[in-house]
């Protein structure tokens, strides 16, 4: 082979957040923040699961798994993101730029696959109730778990060996705050036309059928709480849907906007925007909609703090 067409390009510069100025300081600080928040809250959830006996059900037990999703989907990329805020910029090897990209796949693969469990595991406990406890048994939520992981991990080994079929010769800069798909694929110099048809095709089991799963078993959930004769289990089924549904809009309306919606030079910052409300800011708001409505997860955080700091309770 020509040494010419050998990739030339070993360092990549992620130009982040351009012409920041004097907001650096408090733009670093409200990230620096927003991470320790969500390192605290994700925490805590996964250590309350662990911990506590009333929190020994499949949606906590889901619930855990979201938060470690999010932990590691987030510290994956707040470092690179704190870093292109104070300097303006951050470079990675080219390898470095690909596993970033593939440590970002693997939770966000989970999460959209585990949304999809949620939501029949809902369905299953407000739809067919008597049959939930052997339906959604311990054994098979833990099935399902190391399931999921498996797929996000082994989709991610395949997205990252379709990007290193790819050259990379002259560019070497990337107009975000974290490697990402579309950007790698923009800097190539080789044609990515079939590695871009490969991952999208890839993504359709992905997001695709998790998306009908969702809507499928929420059609369903609504159908049957509109027949509950009870105004109070019609109340606490409404409560404990709305807020995964809240999760779901979210999650998913971002990944639209930004992978679905074609990208154009005006919107580079528009898109950088929300990869920022993907990564940043949805794994900071998932504990809050889930845990600050939810009393069991309250009175097992009490609980908690009573067992440890004996003289509150007095």
């Amino acid at each position: 082979m020509n040494e010419k067409n050998q990739t030339l390009v070993s360092e990549i510069v992620l130009l982040g957040f351009q012409n920041l100025h004097n907001f650096k300081i408090p733009l670093f600080s409200l990230f620096l923040l927003i991470y320790i928040m969500t390192v605290w809250e994700n925490v805590l959830i996964i250590v309350l699961v662990s911990s506590s006996q009333n929190l020994q059900s499949p949606m906590y037990f889901f619930l855990q798994q979201l938060s470690l999703s999010d932990l590691l989907g987030c510290t994956n990329i707040v470092p690179t993101l704190l870093q292109t805020v104070i300097n303006e910029e951050a470079k990675l090897s080219l390898v470095g730029c690909v596993t970033q990209y593939s440590f970002f796949c693997i939770p966000e693969v989970f999460e959209c696959l585990l949304l999809a469990v949620m939501s029949y595991d809902r369905y299953v406990a407000i739809c067919i109730p008597l049959r939930y406890s052997s339906i959604m048994s311990h054994r098979v939520c833990v099935t399902f778990t190391l399931l999921l992981w498996a797929i996000a991990f082994g989709l991610a080994i395949i997205t990252v060996n379709l990007v290193g079929t790819l050259q990379f010769c002259d560019q070497n800069t990337i107009n975000h705050f974290f490697c990402d798909l579309l950007p790698i694929l923009e800097l190539s110099c080789s044609d990515a036309f079939f590695v871009q048809l490969e991952i999208t095709t890839l993504s359709i089991p992905v997001v695709i059928c998790p998306f009908i799963i969702i809507s499928v078993s929420y059609m369903c959930i609504a159908h049957a709480i509109l027949k509950m004769v009870s105004n109070t289990g019609r109340q606490k089924a409404f409560s404990t849907c709305s807020s995964h549904l809240a999760v779901v809009s979210l999650f998913y309306g971002t990944l639209i906007a930004i992978y679905v919606v074609p990208p154009t030079e005006q919107s580079q910052t528009i898109s950088k925007v929300l990869s920022l409300l993907l990564t940043i800011v949805i794994p900071l708001i998932n504990p809050m909609i889930y845990s600050l409505k939810n009393k069991d997860m309250n009175d097992a955080l009490k609980g908690n703090i009573y067992l440890y700091f004996p003289r509150l309770s007095h």
